[in-house]
């Protein structure tokens, strides 16, 4: 009840910002309301704790929403100047022009500290990590065009003003965690796919590291129609395999439980750092993280304590992030998969199929019909079949990561045993590009503009009637 008063606090502050005065006013209102009813019985105490820290959490919400407003180099609009930034991200290439975000360190021979969006010319593009100088011309981002806000979209990373360059040249590295950051994901890229090239190599490392950029635009229309887009998000799922591999090598080598959880916990921090921050990657992170010091401190874990703990973290660092599509699709699969695998798996029972292939149904089943409100009112398309795609890429996903992941470990000390184990990888990778298509080429693989509005409909209507046939069957006396 806690952490939920925090991050129901952090998200209101998108509503209503507290200022400084007015928070001083209600934290003093509230610490004497929680001192003079105070009362013996636990749920009011508790009752006056969450009120106190949904307080607390929407003053910071509105101290961070008021911090990711700032910019000091919207005044410099129109201007040019040469420009010093450290290059945050990977490039991602449009048809026109390359994307990628930075952080400015000068401009015009100011000192500056504020992200801004790079826009460079189709061909070579700096690296991440990369110190660079460049000549360029700060813009304002566009405004709504074509169903997409621009300027809405990157003010919530804390973004207002794009970077168009004209001529760069790379003066140095970024150091630091930062720097062993940029190391880290250039070794993972590397050594996951050596030998491999083309379309195999650009999903893998879509999967293991959430980068598509090498994947053509065909396959990632195939991606979205068949509803496997979220593969190359990196999903929870990749830490839940990274930690669960941890710790069955672990118990393979005859390693102490308590230090098997403690690699897993090393190898989830090294795998955030590696793929970025992304919800779904923080989320699992949070949850790999709190079972392993629940059992490391041999104390009980609860679920949705875990989910809203990750929420809370996610939505104090920025309360923007409700908005972000990645984090409601990633919380609501969770919560979906918490609330209703459980009835979902009970309807198999008295039939013939696999305890596994059940279980892959249910929690695709389960996934699709709570994402798909949200992809309707995010992006006006649901994808159909996407129980059906996920249950054929199901046993291919856990294999695609491992082997990632493994290859990674061994092409330090033996290359060949780690080009052939790209080489079977590279087939697996081909695998689930053909599930994509083939379910993608499906006429009405996936429906947009009214038909994914009846589409989502349709989905609340099932999960509701599916959540009340469950209730009166687990009710009805045996």
């Amino acid at each position: 009840m806690i952490v939920f008063a925090a991050a129901t606090g952090l998200a209101a502050a998108n509503i209503a910002r507290a200022d400084l005065a007015l928070g001083a006013v209600v934290f003093g209102t509230a610490a004497a309301l929680l001192v003079v009813t105070l009362a013996p019985t636990a749920l009011r105490r508790l009752a006056c704790v969450a009120v106190l820290v949904a307080l607390a959490g929407w003053w910071w919400g509105s101290v961070r929403l008021g911090e990711l407003d700032r910019s000091v180099l919207r005044v410099d609009v129109g201007r040019a100047a040469r420009t010093v930034v450290v290059i945050t991200s990977e490039a991602r290439v449009g048809k026109f022009d390359q994307r990628q975000f930075a952080r400015v360190r000068s401009f015009d021979g100011r000192a500056v500290s504020e992200r801004a969006e790079l826009e460079l010319p189709l061909g070579r593009a700096p690296p991440q990590g990369a110190v660079v100088s460049l000549l360029a011309v700060i813009h304002q981002p566009r405004g709504p065009q074509n169903g997409f806000d621009e300027r809405t979209w990157l003010r919530r990373q804390g973004i207002h003003v794009v970077i168009e360059v004209d001529e760069w040249h790379q003066i140095g590295r970024r150091h630091g965690l930062s720097g062993r950051t940029d190391e880290l994901r250039a070794w993972l890229r590397r050594a996951s796919t050596p030998t491999l090239t083309g379309e195999r190599r650009a999903l893998v490392d879509g999967i293991v590291l959430g980068d598509d950029a090498g994947l053509s635009d065909g396959l990632k229309t195939s991606f979205r129609r068949s509803g496997l887009y979220h593969l190359l998000a990196v999903s929870g799922q990749n830490v839940v395999l990274l930690a669960g591999g941890v710790l069955g090598l672990a118990l393979l080598l005859g390693v102490p439980r308590a230090w098997g959880h403690v690699a897993a916990l090393a190898a989830i921090g090294a795998y955030v750092l590696a793929v970025g921050p992304q919800p779904s990657v923080i989320r699992a992170a949070v949850s790999g993280t709190a079972v392993s010091i629940a059992w490391l401190a041999s104390r009980e874990r609860d679920a949705w304590h875990v989910l809203f703990l990750a929420a809370t973290g996610l939505l104090a660092w920025s309360p923007y992030a409700i908005f972000d599509a990645g984090f409601q699709l990633s919380f609501a699969a969770v919560a979906g998969i918490f609330l209703a695998v459980g009835p979902a798996l009970r309807m198999f029972e008295g039939y013939p199929v696999p305890r596994k292939l059940a279980a892959a149904l249910a929690v695709s089943a389960v996934c699709s019909l709570a994402t798909a409100p949200i992809l309707w009112l995010q992006f006006g398309r649901v994808p159909l079949l996407g129980i059906l795609a996920n249950a054929l890429v199901e046993p291919a996903v856990g294999p695609l990561l491992g082997l990632a992941l493994i290859t990674a470990a061994i092409d330090p000390v033996a290359p060949p045993v780690a080009a052939a184990l790209a080489w079977l990888n590279g087939w697996v990778a081909a695998y689930t590009a053909a599930c994509a298509r083939l379910v993608a080429a499906v006429p009405f693989a996936q429906a947009s503009g009214p038909g994914a509005a009846l589409a989502s409909a349709g989905a609340l209507l099932a999960a509701a009637y599916a959540w009340r046939r469950w209730r009166m069957s687990s009710n009805r006396p045996t």
